[in-house]
């Protein structure tokens, strides 16, 4: 395992906050989704299926919630959204995107049954469109277990100045034992990570095979704060 951290500045919970999209339309509704959203017991019960966050997150969740005083969190590739939610409940105004219709309701029903300050988009992120924030938006940006390179720029452009970098996500796994997806494109080379990310200074930086209730997982995990 390779590893440098120093870690950031931890703070108290900002009052949950009104989320508001590019156009400037609120979405202060709890739970709000895109499209689709669904009430019923099966979608929250899905949602709640999503888990705990990842121990890098849980790790980094106090310095998340305070970052985000400067705007919004956004979980990015969100999925079931057990990052989104972990934000959420610990008081952080958070946006999920995805692009799994299903998923996103799921994540809305059980968001709105806990009352959570969450609001979800769904978004092709590997399609033609832009994301649709505007540059410094974003007090908090989490990505984990998704790898897209050329959103890497845009995805810089989205923090405000002193906003937090949460990355986690797949390695080339040499010695071949750990889980990890098949494709090469969704795999990052040994110490790519926070070349995707110059602008930014990194907190802490760690690579290697870590454990997790599925199977041994070859990672690496990036906190870095835009200046």
């Amino acid at each position: 395992m390779v590893s440098r951290a120093s870690r950031g500045d931890r703070g108290r919970s900002p009052r949950p906050a009104a989320i508001r999209d590019r156009k400037g339309s609120a979405r202060d509704d709890v739970g709000g989704c895109a499209r689709g959203a669904g009430d019923g017991a099966e979608a929250r019960d899905a949602a709640r299926a999503a888990g705990a966050p990842s121990p890098f997150v849980a790790a980094w969740l106090d310095a998340a919630v305070a970052a985000s005083a400067l705007g919004p969190a956004l979980d990015l590739a969100c999925g079931r959204g057990r990052h989104a939610l972990a934000l959420a409940a610990a008081g952080a105004p958070t946006l999920a995107l995805d692009r799994d219709e299903a998923a996103l309701s799921a994540l809305a029903a059980e968001a709105r049954a806990r009352r959570l300050p969450l609001a979800c988009l769904r978004v092709d992120l590997e399609g033609r469109g832009a994301l649709p924030l505007a540059p410094g938006r974003l007090g908090v940006l989490l990505v984990s277990r998704y790898l897209w390179r050329p959103l890497a720029p845009a995805l810089a452009a989205l923090l405000a100045p002193g906003g937090l970098l949460l990355y986690e996500t797949f390695i080339r796994d040499r010695e071949g034992l750990g889980h990890s997806p098949r494709n090469p494109a969704f795999l990052l080379e040994p110490g790519e990570l926070p070349t995707l990310f110059p602008g930014l200074r990194a907190l802490a930086y760690e690579e290697g095979r870590f454990e997790s209730p599925r199977a041994s997982e070859a990672l690496a995990r990036l906190a870095a704060r835009k200046s």
